[in-house]
């Protein structure tokens, strides 16, 4: 850790995780319940908007340290490290792009925790390609109008903000602009949640606009600026992403290690067979190299230095990890691990989406190899 605050923030956030958390996890999993007073201690805890200056109600803390408080976060409860970075990535908009008066106005409530954000910008025919998006906003004088369908919108039903990008113009990629949508504005709906594999606590859903009207001040930039605003973000995201996974791992890790003590076979402690310690072993190094890729890219976030091409290898190296990681985890408990009773069944069904959101792990490949092209 860089100071002696951010060593007292990792060791606050431990002590809400292991209070807080930790004991409610698997009960809010299993019945999908989404934990909104959660995200409220978190608020109040200041842990919502460490990234951000504390002139506009934030932390004022390097990414850095940021994304550790995250992965301390998911290493006990994924769906809402999710959250948290969903939460950040939801404000980013506003704060890049948005006027003084705009920031001023609306920022501080949203860092408080108060106001919990969402980030809406696939659809169901434009996940890889957010070009191809359909829905629209048109000027009708100091309102834009908003019909469409958003997918795959996390905290969807539940946030009290919406960032979203619609089309403005039918000039690709240039004709799409960003928009601050407060949750309770007539004609925007949440569809029924999806029923996924993981991360049951975290709602996940399509929003419906019928006709949504949005004053002009609530656009965030120039017309036509919302994509550049959307990838922006995106590296930011990704780093987020991979804290996430990196958490999930570290606590599958952790949880494998605790029973290959415990548990004997042939006379002795499971730990000490050989191909099961170098099991674990790797497991490890696949923890470290994650977490080293992430941090890595957040420093040179933090010296405002180009981190993109490493927000994508962060990105990849630590979901494609952890889905090793935590099938490994399952496999080192054996029978036990595929049960409900250990939460390493948990943290593999978590995982498999994180090399799928925030750009697919073949997407990152591709904005990589670009980059190397380059």
């Amino acid at each position: 850790m860089p100071t002696e605050e951010s060593e007292d923030l990792i060791a606050l956030t431990r002590d809400i995780v292991d209070k807080e958390l930790r004991p409610i996890v698997d009960e809010y999993d299993r019945e999908a319940r989404f934990p909104r007073e959660v995200f409220r201690t978190l608020g109040r805890a200041g842990l919502l908007g460490l990234p951000y200056p504390e002139a506009v109600g934030g932390g004022e803390q390097p990414y850095e340290v940021y994304l550790q408080v995250v992965e301390e976060i998911a290493s006990a409860w994924a769906a809402v490290g999710v959250g948290v970075s969903v939460h950040a990535l939801s404000c980013f908009g506003l704060f890049e792009q948005g006027t003084a008066e705009q920031k001023e106005r609306w920022l501080p409530e949203m860092l408080a925790g108060d106001q919990l954000g969402a980030y809406c910008l696939s659809e169901s025919h434009a996940g890889s390609d957010p070009a191809a998006m359909r829905t629209k906003a048109v000027r009708d004088g100091d309102e834009y109008v908003l019909n469409g369908a958003k997918a795959w919108t996390t905290h969807g039903g539940q946030a009290d903000f919406y960032k979203v990008m619609a089309r403005t113009s039918d000039e690709g990629g240039k004709g799409i602009s960003c928009f601050l949508v407060p949750a309770d504005t007539p004609g925007l709906s949440a569809d029924t949640p999806e029923q996924k594999m993981g991360l049951m606590s975290s709602t996940t859903t399509t929003m419906l606009f019928d006709d949504v009207r949005i004053p002009v001040e609530r656009r965030l930039g120039a017309e036509g600026q919302g994509l550049p605003i959307a990838l922006a973000g995106l590296d930011a995201g990704r780093l987020g992403i991979a804290a996430v996974a990196t958490g999930v791992a570290q606590g599958a890790l952790d949880a494998a290690i605790a029973y290959a003590k415990e548990r004997e076979a042939f006379g002795k402690a499971i730990i000490d067979h050989q191909g099961l310690g170098f099991l674990l072993a790797d497991m490890a190094a696949a923890v470290e190299s994650a977490r080293a890729t992430y941090l890595a890219a957040a420093r040179l976030k933090d010296a405002g230095r180009p981190y993109g091409r490493q927000a994508s290898i962060a990105k990849l190296v630590a979901t494609d990890n952890a889905m090793k990681v935590t099938t490994d985890a399952v496999q080192v408990l054996g029978g036990a691990g595929y049960t409900k009773d250990f939460p390493v069944e948990r943290h593999m069904r978590e995982t498999k989406v994180m090399q799928i959101f925030e750009g697919t792990n073949q997407i990152q490949r591709l904005v990589i190899s670009r980059h190397l092209a380059r």
